[in-house]
């Protein structure tokens, strides 16, 4: 057992992460993923490596100054608010926003509040603000009458991310259509990369485009209805069957396919119910968007291929102690995702999945994390 909780574990490394800014890396903008990975080792059980963690991880990379606070944002005027979304160099004022708005009121009101307003922008930060602000939520909810100033001040600037780097992909997705999820990823047609072959890009050229690609627009409201909690595992077991089913794609940007929708489930029970089935459609919108932006064909999706990949399944409780020793906070934030989705549904190609992020992505001392097809693509 730790010696360590999860409580004091989380605010420890929070204080020692509190001067970090929303972004690192020498000519490149890849979210800050201190407190995420973090928190995620925790929940592994592992608080006892959370501090050297933190260590490893702020040796690594740079991170770049956070924008200062300049103009104050009015909440109640959506002509103050609106105009700043999507506007990095607005980051410092949203974040004094959002200290404010959670001074004043409890975070379940906040989160509601501003929810609908940021869930068009769910892309931003390749679902980064998201996945920021669903850590920062599962913290406090744990806390609950002993949530700290830190806690608070970090979901904050998960929700300031999210603003600050808000970006809207084309087209209104809706649950309206006949198709299960499996159907839809299946039938969502996959372009062959242009004369430039892949790369950042061509991954950014794809992404500006979407409107013009053939069956995007489709897909949107091709989805059938389902209660939230079901589409949510949907989602995260076929995810880890189109990461198992893509080795050949560079292994970082698909597992935000599993970590995004297993966010919103940590979000989820601190939503008004109307807001599900809106987040849900949202999700499918951002899995359709990886898939064409990364992808170029089915490969070997929806197949038994991966069980050569992953011939040795390691046992469910060494999975965590290997993430914490792999040390890239991708590994961690996905290997945790992977065993909470897979308690809910155990289903092998999350673990396999989970195990084969841990062989293709460069452990964090080895030079892990700082990809280029991470960068942010205005």
């Amino acid at each position: 057992m730790p010696s360590i909780g999860y409580h004091d574990a989380v605010n420890d490394a929070l204080e020692r992460m509190e001067g970090l800014g929303y972004e690192r890396g020498k000519g490149v903008d890849l979210a800050n993923h201190g407190p995420m990975g973090a928190e995620a080792l925790a929940v592994l059980g592992q608080g006892d490596a959370v501090a050297p963690w933190v260590g490893r991880y702020r040796r690594a990379m740079e991170h770049h100054e956070p924008p200062a606070a300049r103009f104050a944002l009015d909440p109640a005027d959506e002509s103050s608010w609106r105009p700043a979304l999507g506007a990095f160099d607005r980051a410092g004022d949203w974040e004094r926003l959002f200290v404010r708005e959670l001074a004043e009121a409890h975070w379940r009101e906040v989160i509601a509040r501003w929810w609908p307003r940021l869930l068009p922008g769910l892309f931003a930060g390749l679902t980064h603000g998201l996945i920021r602000t669903a850590h920062a939520v599962r913290g406090l909810y744990a806390a609950g009458d002993a949530a700290t100033r830190l806690q608070l001040d970090e979901l904050a600037k998960g929700l300031a991310y999210w603003a600050a780097r808000y970006a809207e992909l084309p087209g209104t997705p809706r649950l309206a259509g006949p198709y299960e999820l499996p159907a839809a990823v299946a039938a969502l047609p996959r372009l062959p990369h242009d004369e430039t072959g892949p790369g950042p890009d061509a991954v950014r050229r794809r992404l500006q485009g979407l409107d013009d690609t053939p069956g995007y627009t489709e897909a949107l409201t091709r989805l059938t209805p389902h209660q939230a909690p079901f589409l949510l595992s949907e989602m995260t077991v076929r995810f880890a069957d189109v990461y198992l089913g893509h080795p050949e794609v560079v292994p970082v940007p698909l597992v935000h396919g599993v970590t995004a929708p297993a966010a919103v489930r940590l979000v989820l029970p601190h939503l008004p119910e109307e807001l599900h089935a809106p987040t849900v459609a949202r999700l499918w919108q951002v899995q359709a968007a990886f898939l064409l932006a990364f992808t170029v064909d089915r490969r070997d999706e929806d197949t038994d291929v991966w069980r050569a990949y992953v011939p040795e399944l390691p046992p469910l409780h060494e999975l965590g102690a290997r993430a914490v020793e792999h040390g890239d906070e991708h590994v961690i934030k996905f290997t945790e995702a992977c065993l909470r989705e897979y308690a809910l549904r155990p289903d092998p190609r999350y673990t396999a999945a989970a195990f084969a992020a841990q062989q293709r992505i460069t452990p964090l001392d080895a030079g892990g994390g700082a990809s280029t097809w991470q960068r942010r693509r205005g």
